[in-house]
């Protein structure tokens, strides 16, 4: 069955209009990255995900674990407190983490460069001044 990222990326907009929150809100609450949870909002990047991932923006969003899943899949959502399903491939899901938390990394690298590139020009603007 093909996965539908467009249906996810709906279901996620749609709530989190409901509930009035931002995307940073979001990330910060489901502890996914930011940049993560923007491809998924935009649905710009089609990729695999760690079912971690959705699980964790699921319960975040106040849904059942495994209803973004079933939005993927185009099944049927499970109500809030029907069984959690663990049937994933280990491997794959701690692949998948590992992606999510060097995307992470990447993301703070980059915010840790742009915080050194303003106080470098701050130290040399004093020096010059």
């Amino acid at each position: 069955m093909s996965e539908d990222w467009a249906a996810v990326a709906k279901a996620i907009n749609e709530r989190v209009t409901e509930l009035g929150w931002r995307q940073r809100e979001l990330a910060n609450r489901s502890h996914v990255s930011q940049a993560i949870v923007r491809e998924i909002q935009h649905h710009t990047v089609e990729r695999r995900r760690s079912p971690r991932t959705l699980e964790s923006l699921s319960s975040t969003l106040g849904w059942h674990p495994q209803h973004l899943n079933a939005v993927l899949h185009g099944q049927r959502p499970p109500a809030l407190g029907e069984p959690v399903d663990d049937s994933g491939d280990t491997l794959l899901s701690r692949m998948d983490t590992l992606e999510q938390r060097l995307a992470e990394i990447t993301e703070r690298l980059d915010d840790l460069q742009t915080d050194l590139t303003t106080v470098i020009k701050h130290v040399r603007g004093d020096r010059e001044g």
